[in-house]
């Protein structure tokens, strides 16, 4: 069963084609880090992420493909040196022989990884709720209320009410 497509037959001809490269657990970063410095062209696409850190919501990076990244190489460069790389497992391939990626592919995951990070929540910030019964609502954001919670201000029958809710269930307008 052949995979290839037009557009992989197109940058054969060019000479380089991407490939996907399996990376050893947790070593996304060092993976990276080891193939530029080796000048090797690579893309790891990421996005970024809130998260509860010490109890406060950071903006973290994180790889969109946890334990992988996309390496371009030409069909008959040195492959030797990738298996010695630290941080990278192995090329990914079928019957020992590496796949090519689609250019076209590569192309649509760079145009979508998001650009900048949305500010973490401040209080006094307004959000709508997306779940739950109070879903489609809006409020206004006060404080983190534990780990994963919030505590929101939301204005119900001509009263201002406290509530604490999921952080999951509420997005930044």
């Amino acid at each position: 069963m052949n995979i290839r497509t037009a557009g992989d037959a197109c940058s054969m001809r060019k000479g380089k084609a991407w490939y996907l490269v399996q990376c050893k657990p947790r070593q996304d970063e060092r993976a990276e880090e080891n193939l530029k410095r080796q000048g090797y062209e690579y893309f790891r696409p990421q996005c970024q992420r809130e998260r509860l850190v010490r109890g406060s919501l950071q903006v973290q990076s994180e790889s969109l493909f946890p334990g992988y990244l996309f390496i371009r190489l030409a069909a008959d460069a040195n492959w030797a040196p990738l298996r010695s790389t630290r941080g990278v497992s192995r090329l990914v391939g079928f019957g020992g022989m590496p796949l090519p990626v689609a250019d076209e592919l590569i192309v649509e995951l760079q145009q979508r990884v998001e650009p900048s990070p949305e500010p973490a929540l401040k209080p006094g910030d307004r959000v709508r709720i997306v779940t739950g019964s109070f879903a489609e609502l809006d409020a206004i954001f006060l404080a983190l209320d534990g780990e994963e919670r919030v505590t929101l201000l939301m204005r119900l029958l001509h009263r201002e009410h406290r509530l604490s809710l999921p952080l999951e269930s509420i997005r930044k307008y």
